[in-house]
């Protein structure tokens, strides 16, 4: 076991960067009709959390219409982006947002993503998503009804 930690401290971290994607505009054709989605809550107060685990489940079903979520951004066709960004989740945002392959989206979803809601002004919020990365969909809401985050999704996959 010994050896082994020896090994991994000399060889370091080895990891391949993302292959990237021909740089298109990102359309449902260009995703294929189908979209996988990087959920990532900025700051929330997880009130949309709770709507998009109800859209992504059994009774709104937001998989029959090409919509998954995955569990890393080097999956994901777009990022699913909750709550206004704070302070120390701008970084890793930003970080998230570079690591998905190209075309990429982002999806802001509830108001707090879209224009800080209830939030706006707080000294630990640096702003709406679109202050930090650029958003292609906005949905509305506080918290977005799972019909609207399915119709969101529906846009992105063109159906």
């Amino acid at each position: 076991m010994v050896g082994l930690w020896r090994k991994i401290r000399r060889v370091g971290r080895v990891a391949e960067p993302a292959p990237d994607r021909p740089d298109a505009e990102p359309t449902a054709s260009a995703l294929g009709g189908s979209v996988q989605v990087r959920h990532v809550d900025a700051g929330s107060c997880n009130g949309c959390e709770v709507e998009i685990g109800s859209a992504f489940g059994p009774v709104y079903d937001a998989e029959r219409y090409g919509a998954r979520l995955v569990a890393s951004p080097r999956h994901a066709d777009a990022l699913l982006v909750t709550g206004p960004v704070t302070r120390n989740m701008a970084q890793p945002l930003k970080r998230t947002h570079h690591a998905v392959p190209g075309p990429k989206l982002v999806i802001a979803v509830g108001d707090c993503a879209r224009n800080c809601g209830v939030f706006a002004g707080a000294y630990g919020v640096v702003g709406a998503v679109s202050d930090v990365v650029p958003v292609d969909v906005e949905i509305a809401g506080c918290p977005p009804r799972p019909e609207a985050i399915v119709e969101g999704l529906r846009k992105l996959t063109g159906r």
